[in-house]
């Protein structure tokens, strides 16, 4: 049964935090004119819309069982939904570069608002007193996990990333052109940098941030 509370406290949290972030994009889009999320009804809450079969369902249930397997208590999974869609053309014929930047940041906004409202009230469900408060106080826990991970891996200026969009699109406004030819020529080579980062000791430092973060907020 604990595993069972656990398991489902900690999908509900991801699902909220990965489906939020997305939606966040379309929606500071929208406000820029750009209604191409809109009209592919990614705007909604419906999971079904959002759900990345790989990314949001077999990666993580491989990193949680694989945790379990290694004996770590509390599990920490990720992930991503699909990506919505957005005509960064138009964002900026109606507001400007830094208007892509604002799209561009938007997730990564929303996840840590999430974790700072999850971290304001989780001290109302602790201790647990049965398994409904059980649940409330392990969604606000592992929320507060889940979206400072996501808002700092998310803000690592390498492509396809939110950081690294953000970061082109204000050398763009600024004209910081050398910033904006380095961007396109490791463009093609994101992924392969995002992987090495991830599969070695560099990411100790990269999420160290995020774990002091995390540990502020859960006092």
């Amino acid at each position: 049964m604990e595993v069972i509370i656990q398991f489902s406290a900690l999908v509900l949290a991801f699902g909220v935090s990965i489906i939020g972030h997305e939606i966040m994009h379309g929606a500071v889009a929208k406000h820029y004119g750009d209604d191409t999320a809109k009209n592919a009804g990614r705007l909604t809450i419906n999971p079904i819309k959002h759900i990345d079969p790989f990314g949001s369902i077999i990666f993580p249930l491989l990193l949680f069982f694989s945790q379990k397997l290694a004996g770590v208590h509390d599990p920490i999974i990720f992930g991503w939904a699909k990506p919505v869609p957005v005509n960064m053309f138009k964002v900026i014929e109606n507001g400007g570069y830094l208007a892509a930047v604002a799209v561009s940041l938007a997730g990564v906004t929303y996840n840590f608002f999430l974790a700072l409202i999850a971290s304001s009230v989780i001290g109302f469900f602790y201790p647990p007193t049965g398994i409904f408060s059980g649940i409330i106080f392990l969604f606000l826990y592992y929320s507060v996990l889940i979206n400072v991970i996501l808002a700092v891996f998310n803000l690592i200026p390498i492509p396809p990333l939110d950081g690294a969009n953000a970061l082109k699109f204000l050398s763009l406004e600024f004209g910081w052109s050398g910033i904006v030819r380095f961007y396109n020529k490791i463009e093609p080579y994101g992924m392969l940098l995002l992987l090495i980062i991830l599969f070695t000791p560099i990411a100790d430092y990269i999420f160290k941030p995020a774990f002091v973060l995390i540990n502020w907020l859960l006092g």
